[in-house]
């Protein structure tokens, strides 16, 4: 199957998606969390009826002047494709092209990360990002960790 990875500016359509995909947010936070969205990426597959079927996405956004990943899913059946590694490539190149030197992230699936080059952090170590507490997953399904990694110059 061929898979399209392009830009877009339509975060909002992206928000159900995630939510879809079991981020730890709703809809009603998404549009309370004061986020500086840098850019965004998604991931379509042809549907079989001559459209687009959205199947994965990125958000790199700022938060207190780090580069944060706001949010990154990959629809379950193809999550064998390194379309995750894929989309977060591109947001790590893409803040690296605008001058910054890390990146963090708040995982619920640590082991992912921690392959592509994250590291496990304390909280007060990150910026003010981590929302999870407010949750009503967190601590009962959900045990995410936050996460850094350290852009360098030869990425």
């Amino acid at each position: 199957m061929e898979y399209k990875i392009r830009e877009t500016d339509e975060y909002t359509k992206l928000v159900p998606f995630f939510i879809e995909n079991e981020l730890e947010f709703t809809e009603e936070d998404a549009e309370e969390v004061p986020t500086d969205i840098v850019k965004c990426w998604e991931v379509t597959a042809d549907d079989g009826q001559n459209g687009q079927k959205l199947i994965g996405a990125f958000v790199l956004a700022r938060r207190e002047g780090e580069f944060i990943c706001d949010g990154i899913a990959v629809d379950p059946a193809f999550r064998d494709a390194d379309l995750g590694t894929a989309l977060l490539k591109r947001g790590l190149d893409e803040a690296k092209a605008l001058g910054g030197e890390r990146m963090y992230l708040v995982a619920r699936a640590p082991e992912f990360f921690r392959k592509n080059g994250f590291r496990t952090i304390e909280r007060e170590e990150a910026p003010n990002f981590f929302e999870c507490l407010t949750c009503p997953q967190y601590g009962v399904s959900c045990f995410p960790e936050v996460m850094e990694y350290e852009i360098t110059a030869d990425q």
